[in-house]
């Protein structure tokens, strides 16, 4: 039997999110079918509004409604510690912690040859000039990268081109805490807190 065409459609675009199987796709397709027309509209300009109405903070790359983003504007947190992590999920797994009060630094993913990504299509340059270029100097860098082999190899980079930029700058990897191959968002609080606290200078 021949699927009809939206429902396809709908089917394939699923298929193209991260996780979501033929399976899956069908089932969260054939499901909003019964959910009522005004409540697929909601969802529907929320999709639409998914970009329009958020934008990429010039500073630290986060995602948010306000360039820069809030956490940036906020005087009262300690711009000269940065902690740079790989998705914009990561900072909210950090700032669920209620322990970290500096200033974060995105990448949007991390060195990964296999899939053809290198420094240059990640935000390395941006944090290597805030190290540098920033009116407000910068004492320490974290490096918050997943314990994974990608995460790590970045890590080994941003250490050595941000000694190279600032040989006096402290720069330091989380704490034992994160088991290797986890990704960040899915720690816990008190994971992360100690990740922070026991995070050791490269």
């Amino acid at each position: 039997m021949k699927i009809a065409r939206p429902i396809q459609v709908l089917i394939d675009s699923f298929q193209k999110l991260p996780g979501v199987g033929p399976k899956s796709a069908q089932r969260l397709t054939y499901y909003l079918l019964h959910v009522p027309q005004i409540e697929l509209d909601e969802f529907a300009d929320n999709l639409e509004n998914l970009k329009k109405n958020t934008k990429l903070c010039s500073v630290c790359k986060n995602i948010a409604e306000t360039d820069p983003c809030p956490i940036c504007s906020d005087s009262l947190r300690d711009h000269s510690i940065i902690l740079v992590v790989e998705q914009p999920l990561d900072i909210l797994a950090f700032e669920r912690t209620g322990n970290f009060r500096g200033v974060y630094h995105v990448l949007h993913g991390a060195i990964n040859p296999l899939e053809n990504i290198g420094p240059d299509e990640l935000y390395v340059d941006d944090l290597l000039k805030r190290v540098v270029g920033n009116d407000l100097p910068v004492s320490e860098i974290i490096i918050a990268t997943n314990p994974t082999m990608e995460g790590n190899a970045t890590a080994m980079y941003l250490d050595k081109n941000l000694k190279s930029k600032n040989p006096n700058i402290k720069i330091s990897r989380l704490g034992m805490g994160i088991p290797t191959g986890a990704d960040l968002e899915y720690a816990d609080e008190t994971t992360l807190t100690q990740a922070l606290e026991g995070r050791r200078q490269l």
